[in-house]
């Protein structure tokens, strides 16, 4: 366990600037919308952000050997729960923090429904951090600042049903809790 402590205390450190794990985004900021994105899936057709206009959606970048890797199954529950009235749960996996995605593309998805019942979108391994990092994640990163981009796995972005980023959740704040359930449900009544 010492491991999970350690991440735990890097993800800590690296939020220590934020003094709540999520934060709640104002209207006005931003530049564009979250459908001009485009996700790569793991047979190397796009998935268009534009389809789920109208739609709250909620992006997490994954790792399925991360300390964290649980939460792909909240986010199943999540999906579960509010997928009939409109939610769509991406997992993006990501090798970018301690090398913790070790799966090909291809086989992510079936792991993740073995293991955790998963049958939510899961896009190809896509990089989220730093110059080479996805559009979507340095789009995030320039309209919110510095202190909402990923630090680790499992960091949450909630799009409104607009294509503009409503709220944004670290690691450590699980899919299921209450502040991402009623930020939810704020966009599945909007």
């Amino acid at each position: 366990m010492p491991r999970i402590g350690n991440i735990l205390s890097l993800v800590a450190g690296a939020t220590a600037a934020i003094t709540a794990s999520s934060t709640e985004i104002p209207a006005d900021q931003g530049d564009g919308k979250a459908s001009q994105f485009s996700f790569e899936m793991p047979d190397g057709s796009a998935l268009p952000l534009s389809q789920f206009s109208g739609k709250p959606v909620l992006v997490v970048n994954t790792a399925t050997k991360c300390g964290f890797s649980k939460q792909i199954a909240g986010l199943q529950e999540l999906h579960e729960r509010y997928a009939a009235r409109g939610l769509v749960v991406i997992a993006v996996p990501s090798n970018d923090f301690g090398n913790q995605e070790p799966l090909e593309s291809s086989e992510i998805a079936g792991f993740c429904e073995a293991k955790y019942g998963a049958t939510y979108l899961i896009t190809a391994k896509t990089q989220v951090k730093g110059k080479l990092a996805h559009p979507f994640y340095r789009w995030a990163a320039e309209t919110l600042g510095t202190a909402a981009r990923p630090y680790w796995n499992f960091h949450k972005y909630l799009i409104g049903p607009d294509g503009s980023i409503v709220a944004w959740f670290s690691t450590p704040t699980k899919p299921t809790s209450s502040k991402i359930i009623r930020a939810i449900e704020a966009e599945l009544q909007s």
